[in-house]
């Protein structure tokens, strides 16, 4: 378990007295304050005897569970040998206890060296438990091997690989690529955290953590950079305000302000295409299909993202609908895995808790994301053939980062300002 490991407390027995245990089946389940794990069976037998409960704490070095096993034992382990009845040795045929050491040595030797030459072929162990379930959800191994373990020797567990799978379903993070390693989850110490009486601590919630870690991530892989502009939504607003009860009234759904923006970003991209695109390697994947992605808050504070796949053949009605069946499940945690996978680029509405602007943090592996912040009536000089005047126009600011290894700040500016433009002259009407 560790060096800095003393004990262990048994959260669940996976095995019962009399069940048959094959090598390497999971046995029990244990947790320390580190980490989680599956103790699997190095033997083959019967479970004969568990020595501790459930919620017990284990010490380590004390025996946690006897197997009775059949024929020889095949490694130096401790485990229960069969007792046979055999005729009394004569002294001469008694080895010396310097003999015995020896060969014991001999065989823990010739075990390390299978060990090593096991470890040495590149292929990566896992647990009985851990394929069954990789093979359930359709993990291939390839994805299992850049997934990061915290068990003994990285070796991946039960639990690391549930969280993977929560991480797939219920956050914004992709399918490693290939060469990438998923960050190990932060610790903190509480013990450097200094606080008066009054102060209150909780420990971060897994998807906290998860999100904190992805994060970091992106931060640390892309040079982000960013560009921000103003634009004139007073058309847009006068249009939307003129439609939006018709457009109930006939599709029993909202017209919100996302999909008007959605719609205006869709076609950005499709006048910069290389903001539709991913870094592989040495290698940018320009990408057909525009899987554009919403970030939606949850109720407890929490964002993630779900996609709309093929934004670019879905009209203002298909996207209106979209954008609230995806926001309306993703706050009742109904979403499927494959509608938060595969976007190729991201919006984020922070308009909606009164932001006037911000820096979002790229979605990895996609090169950019789009915020929105808050539309506000403020004074703005109107010109005019006849001259200039001022007037109350209703405006909203663009908030633009960029993947810097890629897109330069001349691509970045222009696609934000090609959006901007189709906001200001915005043309399109309802298919009736």
């Amino acid at each position: 378990m560790g060096e800095s490991v003393a004990e262990a407390t048994v959260t669940k027995w996976l095995m019962e007295v009399g069940d048959t245990i094959q090598l390497d089946d999971p046995i029990v389940e244990i947790a320390t304050d580190k980490v989680d794990t599956d103790v699997t069976s190095e033997v083959e037998g019967i479970l004969i005897e568990k020595c501790f409960a459930e919620n017990e704490v284990v010490k380590v070095g004390e025996t946690l569970v006897i197997i009775e096993v059949k024929g020889e034992v095949a490694t130096p382990t401790k485990e229960i040998l069969e007792v046979k009845e055999v005729e009394p040795q004569k002294e001469e045929d008694i080895p010396t206890p310097q003999e015995s050491v020896a060969e014991l040595e001999q065989q823990i030797a010739q075990v390390e060296e299978t060990i090593k030459i096991k470890v040495a072929d590149g292929k990566r162990f896992y647990s009985p438990l851990v394929r069954n379930i990789a093979k359930e959800e359709g993990i291939p191994i390839e994805e299992l091997d850049q997934i990061l373990g915290t068990g003994k020797d990285q070796r991946l567990t039960k639990k690391d690989l549930l969280s993977y799978l929560e991480r797939r379903t219920s956050t914004p993070i992709q399918t490693p690529q290939k060469g990438f390693t998923p960050p190990p989850v932060s610790t903190i110490n509480s013990s450097a955290v200094s606080g008066s009486g009054s102060d209150q601590f909780r420990e971060m919630t897994r998807m906290e953590n998860l999100i904190a870690n992805h994060m970091m991530s992106s931060l640390k892989t892309s040079a982000h950079v960013q560009s921000f502009i103003e634009v004139d939504v007073t058309h847009l607003w006068d249009w939307r305000e003129g439609v939006k009860d018709a457009f109930q009234k006939r599709e029993n759904d909202k017209l919100t302000f996302t999909p008007l923006f959605m719609h205006a970003i869709i076609k950005a991209l499709r006048d910069y295409p290389e903001m539709n695109s991913s870094i592989d390697g040495q290698k940018i994947i320009l990408k057909k299909a525009i899987n554009l992605g919403m970030a939606t808050a949850l109720p407890d504070g929490n964002l993630i993202v779900p996609v709309i796949k093929n934004a670019d053949y879905l009209n203002l009605v298909g996207l209106a609908k979209a954008v609230n069946d995806l926001a309306n499940r993703a706050r009742s945690g109904s979403l499927n895995p494959e509608e938060v996978q595969d976007g190729t680029y991201t919006f984020t509405n922070i308009g909606q808790f009164g932001s006037l602007m911000g820096t979002p943090i790229i979605n990895q592996p996609q090169v950019g994301i789009l915020a929105i912040g808050a539309i506000r009536k403020i004074p703005a000089v109107i010109e005019t053939p006849k001259g200039d005047f001022i007037g109350i126009r209703r405006k909203v600011i663009l908030s633009h980062s960029y993947d810097h290894r890629i897109i330069n700040g001349a691509t970045g500016g222009m696609f934000v300002k090609r959006v901007a433009e189709y906001l200001e002259n915005w043309s399109e009407t309802l298919p009736y």
